[in-house]
Parts: C-alpha cells; structure tokens; sequence
C-alpha cells in the first residue's frame, strides 16, 4: 500500500491550499482515508476522513476544522482531497494522509484514533503566515 501526499507549501492567513493523497496497492475492497496533521511538540489530530467506496457519500470531519476543510475523493476513489479554506497561523503542520481497514475505520465511525490507520504517507508540510 502506498499512499504519497501533495499540495502542501506555505500561504498568509486566509488563504486556501488543496492537499491530494494518491493511493495504491490496496488489497482489501475498501478503506477509510484520513487525514491527519502534527505541529512540533502536539499530538496528532485527525482531520477528516473519507471511504474509498464510492457508493458511501458519507465523511468525518473533526471540530477544529468543521467548515473550513472539506474532504473529497475522485470518482474511482483512488485520490483523496482535502481543501482547505480561510487557513490560519494555527493550521501550520505536517499533513499526512493515512488508510485504515478497521472494520469501523473503513465507514469512518467510531473514534478515529491515529493507531486505527496502518499505512501512512510521508507528509507534506503547510505553512500559514500571519
């Protein structure tokens, strides 16, 4: 399974970035797709989460981003997007995009915890500037 994040870089406050997670090699029929972030010295925190049946329309997104991120799939559900919209000098990190065949994970319910997902990408740093 590989997963490999883009579109991350540095903006001013306010401004939007779209990150893009390409997806191969998975051997079960479905899973969940999270997106995941890490400041210095911070826990990391989900984001958002999506699955890759394309029949399911449902997503998770997590409080602290709740109107501003929004989470999307192409329609063979190979790539996932997360837009990210009016970003703040708060929202400076590491995003990483990550895949989960938890029974629960793979709908994205339950407590989507970092230690549910067990393929990870290798990040993409965004930068929000005041």
């Amino acid at each position: 399974v590989q997963l490999v994040e883009s579109g991350g870089g540095s903006v001013q406050a306010g401004g939007s970035l779209r990150l893009s997670c390409a997806t191969s090699g998975f051997s079960a029929d479905y899973y969940g797709i999270g997106w995941f972030r890490q400041a210095p010295g911070r826990e990391r925190e989900i984001l958002s989460c999506i699955s890759t049946d394309t029949d399911d329309g449902s997503t998770f997104h997590g409080d602290s981003v709740k109107g501003r991120f929004a989470t999307s799939r192409d329609s063979a559900g190979n790539i996932v997007y997360l837009q990210m919209n009016d970003l703040r000098p708060e929202d400076t990190a590491t995003y990483y995009c990550a895949a989960a065949d938890d029974s629960a994970a793979v709908w994205c319910r339950g407590n989507l915890r970092p230690g549910l997902f067990d393929y990870w990408g290798q990040g993409t740093q965004v930068t929000v500037s005041s």
